[in-house]
Order: C-alpha cells, then structure tokens, then sequence
C-alpha cells in the first residue's frame, strides 16, 4: 500500500474534568484569620498595660520552656507570690493596685488645689475690699501644696511695727480666707516671716525668731475666728528673716509675711509620719537606758522646721 492511501489514525481521549480538591482552603484561611485575631488582641492588650502589668508578662517567659512544661517553681528572681509558675511580679499584685491608686489621688488632689487657687482668686476680685489688697495676695502651687502669701508693703504693714498686733485689713483677709480653708479636706501649715533688721525693743532675749512665730499664731487666731476648725492646723512656725522673699534687698517689706500653705495629701502624710512617736517608746535620759512608760513621756524634739525660742524667753513657737 502506497504511503499515499495510508490510513489517517485519530486517537480521542476524553477530556476529565478536574478533580474536587475538597474544602481543606477554608480550614487554612480560618486558622489564619483566628491568628491575626489572636495577635492584634494581644498587641492592644500590651498597649494598654501598665508598666506593671508588663513587667509581670515578661517575667512569665523568662521560665524555661522545660521547666514550665513540668510545672516548675517560680524563677529564684521572683518574689512573685502568683499561682502560675514563672518569673515577673504578679501583674493582679496589690502593690501594683495601690501605685495605681495613688497616682490617681495625687491627681485628684492637684485638680482640687488649682480649684481652690481659682476659687481664691474669684473671691477676690469679687469683693470690693479683698479686691484692694490683691497686690498684697500671693498665690501659687508649690510641691507641699496650695501657698497662699500675705506680704507686706512700705505703706499698708500687716501688724504694728515690731509687734504682733494684727492690723485691721489683715484680719479682713484671714477672717474672709477661714471658711474657705475649712471647706477642704487637706490640713494646712502656718509660717511667719520678717526682715533682716534686728529686733531691738528692750526684750533681750526677744528677736526675730520670736517675732515671727507670735505673728504665724496670731494669724491662726483671725483664720479661727473667721470660721475655720482648729483641728485644721497642722503646724505653726516662725522662721525670721531666714528665708526672705527678696534675695536681693532683706530688709525690704516684702520679707515680712504669712504664709498659708493648704498641703497636698503627700506633704500632709511625710510631715505628719516624721513627728509621730511610736506607742510606748519614749526617749530616756542621759546614762538611763530604761524606757520610761508612755505615759509618762520624756521631751520630744521640735518636730522638723520649727526653730526653737531662744534662751530663757518662756515662749513657744
């Protein structure tokens, strides 16, 4: 047969459609979405930790991997108290409750401090009396708290010349400045400042020092008057012309001044933690080292930043 007539061969396979590969996708694409899920929870979980919190996570993982998987101890670094083995603070730890809550205090307690400083201010200006005197009315923030100023001048002094007579505009402004004072919850301090120029009125034994400290109580005296509790006074001092308001010039008037300082909770606690005595301990005198009964307790020492009368005057500060 000629190659010409050979006969033509066609071969048909069926086509097969593709075989179903099943729903094993989905499973994956799930297990990745969960993941995601999983890791965007824990990234804003550690954004809004706080540095306690955190410190307690990853201490968790400094825990080797052995000897967690066997429920080991704790890490020998860790005083951490928590069920859960591991290393770190225990993030659920009181301690970290209570800095937290102090924080918040001391935020609350600066809030009703700068209220206190506007309400003053309002005051103020509001009264047409007060409102003459505002020169003379210093108010400011310090780290102890809420200060409040009376300063004196060359031609309005707040008591008699070298005495501590309260002038008549001056107890105006203590008497309006108590009830204020007694709305708040925090305690307050009271200290008397003068000038450099030295006292010399006959009284030897009389000086500066003394002359502050009578005018730091005469102006608690008006604040009580005035409708404040006495309970409200945390200490009063005369500090003299040691801390003048003007370093430049110490004689000028300006140095002579009150100082009404509202405390804030933190200033109100370390001075009141420094003077207080432990029950039944006392301090015995020279060559005795037996402790005498609480009742009947030795003299304490002037508690922190109040300076002593000089020899022999029979006064207090």
């Amino acid at each position: 047969m000629s190659a010409s007539h050979r006969p033509i061969i066609i071969i048909k396979r069926p086509v097969q459609a593709a075989a179903h590969h099943g729903g094993g996708w989905k499973i994956a694409f799930a297990d990745f979405m969960t993941a995601m899920m999983a890791f965007f929870l824990v990234m804003w979980l550690l954004s809004t930790s706080s540095p306690e919190q955190l410190a307690g996570i990853a201490g968790e993982f400094r825990m080797p991997l052995k000897v967690a998987l066997a429920g080991g101890t704790k890490n020998n670094n860790n005083n951490s108290d928590s069920v859960i083995p591991g290393g770190g603070t225990d993030p659920t730890h009181a301690e970290g409750e209570v800095k937290m809550s102090s924080t918040d205090a001391e935020s609350r307690d600066l809030q009703r401090q700068e209220d206190l400083k506007e309400r003053l201010a309002n005051m103020i200006e509001a009264d047409p009396v007060l409102k003459l005197f505002r020169p003379q009315l210093l108010i400011d923030i310090t780290p102890e708290g809420l200060r409040i100023q009376i300063v004196d001048s060359s031609n309005r002094p707040m008591f008699d010349r070298s005495s501590a007579i309260v002038m008549p505009y001056m107890r105006t402004i203590l008497r309006a400045i108590g009830p204020v004072l007694n709305e708040q919850s925090n305690k307050i301090t009271l200290s008397g400042h003068t000038d450099s120029t030295l006292y010399s009125q006959g009284d030897r034994w009389y000086s500066n020092w003394e002359l502050s400290s009578d005018r730091a109580n005469a102006s608690r005296r008006e604040l009580i008057a005035g409708g404040m509790l006495d309970t409200k006074v945390l200490r009063v001092m005369g500090v003299a012309s040691s801390m003048p308001f003007s370093q430049e010039d110490p004689l000028a008037p300006v140095n002579r001044r009150i100082s009404i300082v509202v405390l804030n909770k933190r200033a109100q606690a370390e001075i009141e933690s420094a003077n207080a005595v432990k029950a039944g301990l006392t301090v015995s005198p020279p060559g005795n080292a037996q402790q005498q009964p609480a009742s009947a307790p030795a003299s304490a020492p002037a508690p922190a930043g109040v300076q002593a009368a000089g020899p022999d005057t029979g006064r207090s500060n």
